[in-house]
């Protein structure tokens, strides 16, 4: 992470595509964004201090999720943006990111870890996981 093609307003200079591998190239645009606001804001928190105030704004991204999707059951309910809904998906992408990157976790460790967890989830949904208390009920009287 942290090549040195420059961004400009979001844009790379040469507009060349980074890497073919779309989880890749958002690792690596959010580590460019996240040196230039470190950098012109002159921020220097520590890797726990990032790590928090990622988790905050994620937790505010979460809420204006929350927000567009009518969850207020004693309000009358506006339509669907979905062009919203995907927005603010996308800042919560942001902040993730963030956090790993923070974490030291590359995008290829978040994918293994991603589908290694995934693996241990239908473990667990089946009854084979070593985690007991997952299992789907097969019979309606257990």
């Amino acid at each position: 992470m942290g090549g040195s093609e420059e961004m400009i307003g979001g844009e790379s200079k040469s507009g060349a595509v980074i890497n073919n591998d779309k989880l890749e190239t958002i690792f690596y645009y959010q580590d460019l964004f996240d040196g230039y606001v470190k950098k012109e804001r002159k921020l220097n928190f520590t890797k726990e201090e990032w790590i928090q105030k990622e988790i905050l704004a994620t937790l505010s991204e979460l809420s204006e999720l929350l927000t567009e999707v009518n969850f207020k059951w004693w309000k009358n309910p506006k339509p669907l943006n979905e062009d919203n809904v995907k927005d603010e998906l996308v800042d919560i992408l942001h902040f993730f990111v963030g956090m790993c990157l923070n974490a030291g976790m590359s995008a290829e460790e978040l994918f293994k870890r991603y589908v290694e967890k995934n693996k241990e989830n239908f473990a667990r949904q089946n009854g084979t996981s070593a985690k007991k208390g997952y299992e789907l009920k097969t019979d309606v009287n257990d």
